[in-house]
């Protein structure tokens, strides 16, 4: 097998014990359930959708392949970096971000008070709202790869659920491909706007409401990870809690570059001129690419930390394997010496005590991470608190 499959199989395994551990996955299915009896016609109408394998070409992949329940709504498939496209052979160029939570982003625009992008979808803003981001996938070449909207709507006019499709749009609606096909995009939005994608319902909110006790090492985590002369995750990553009683959303949905490396590990550059017609050149402008500005080359929207015990491997490209990784990057980017190939992945990185250069070399974020003074205990500390945000927490022989 070779040292990426792995490493994703090890992956895999650990989340899999996180699972084990917190009992989560029962928990949420015990949430779909709920929520499915109270939904509304537009909401089911949405789950199946959404989880609809038929509407890829060919047959075989549906929004939930790549956004998963028991996956924190992420790509359970950790056998690649970055995730498959319905066609054989073909993978896209970024790790599938998480769908939890995402119905919390803003409308994509640009704050003129803090003068920086806000909002939308996608690692870089293109889709504005959760509508317009739904409409992506199904036409992407590397994804759903269907060719055009009608496609798609010629499968929901076939599928068993359209008489529910007409009960939600009209009797009319399937028959222009146009207003169709936005039908669909905001069924999708409606389901994904249900308390499941946003339960709420990790140990650290349980312990926020008094029904749960933090170890030792994760009250100290909790802390370095508020701390602004510290770990500073909080920046834009805030958990505390808000006027509305509930735990922060683990992002505040603006745009960074981290100064993420390259990953080796991308099959996306392996694919053909076609697709990739700059090879292991390929630079991800990231939110720059979007908008058209320099100044934004590299930045890619700030993910939720809620579930990350379960979203590996993490950042736009997949690069880091382990969450103790991305900590250890934050930490000693800018203390550790430059590795002298630029394709070196993060194991070897760590065991050679350097970081490869960004990808993006331009625009990267030197004032909130980079030399965070963190000892190896504390890195482990911050880790052992992001592993209390994993949703469907129950105290333990609850179960």
């Amino acid at each position: 097998m070779p040292r990426y499959a792995l490493i994703g199989a090890a992956i895999a395994l650990a989340a899999t014990a996180v699972v084990g551990q917190v009992g989560h996955v029962e928990n949420l299915e015990a949430v779909e359930s709920s929520v499915l009896r109270s939904a509304s016609p537009k909401e089911r109408l949405g789950k199946l959708l959404f989880e609809d394998v038929n509407l890829s070409d060919p047959p075989g992949q549906a929004c939930a392949t790549c956004h998963r329940l028991g996956a924190g709504f992420a790509d359970p498939d950790r056998s690649a970096p970055t995730s498959k496209g319905v066609r054989a052979g073909l993978f896209g160029d970024r790790n599938t971000p998480s769908a939890a939570y995402m119905a919390f982003s803003p409308k994509f625009h640009f704050d003129e008070t803090e003068e920086h992008y806000v909002g939308g979808q996608f690692w870089d803003g293109r889709a504005a709202t959760l509508e317009e981001q739904a409409k992506g996938p199904f036409l992407n070449p590397l994804e759903m790869a269907n060719t055009h909207a009608a496609q798609v709507v010629e499968k929901v006019r076939e599928a068993p659920y359209a008489p529910l499709f007409a009960e939600v749009f009209g009797a009319s609606a399937l028959a222009d491909a146009e207003q169709a096909y936005e039908g669909i995009a905001e069924a999708i939005a409606a389901w994904q706007r249900t308390p499941l994608f946003s339960p709420f319902s990790s140990k650290y909110d349980a312990w926020l409401a008094g029904r749960a006790r933090l170890t030792a090492q994760e009250r100290r985590g909790l802390a370095l990870f508020e701390r602004e002369d510290k770990g500073n995750c909080a920046a834009c990553h805030p958990v505390a809690k808000g006027t509305d009683g509930r735990g922060g959303l683990g992002t505040d949905f603006t745009y960074d570059n981290l100064g993420v490396p390259k990953n080796p590990a991308n099959p996306f550059y392996r694919l053909a001129p076609a697709h990739n017609p700059a090879g292991e050149a390929h630079v991800d402008l990231g939110l720059g690419g979007v908008v058209g500005k320099a100044g934004e080359y590299g930045k890619f929207k700030v993910p939720t930390v809620r579930n990350v015990a379960l979203t590996a491997p993490y950042m736009h490209n997949g690069y880091f394997e382990t969450l103790r990784g991305v900590v250890d990057f934050y930490n000693t980017r800018d203390v550790k010496p430059r590795c002298p190939d630029e394709f070196t992945a993060e194991a070897d990185a760590r065991r050679l005590g350097c970081w490869p250069r960004p990808e993006m070399v331009a625009n990267v974020n030197t004032d909130e991470l980079g030399k965070l003074r963190l000892s190896p205990t504390e890195v482990d500390d911050i880790v052992a608190f992001m592993l209390t945000l994993t949703d469907g927490w129950s105290p333990p022989g609850a179960r």
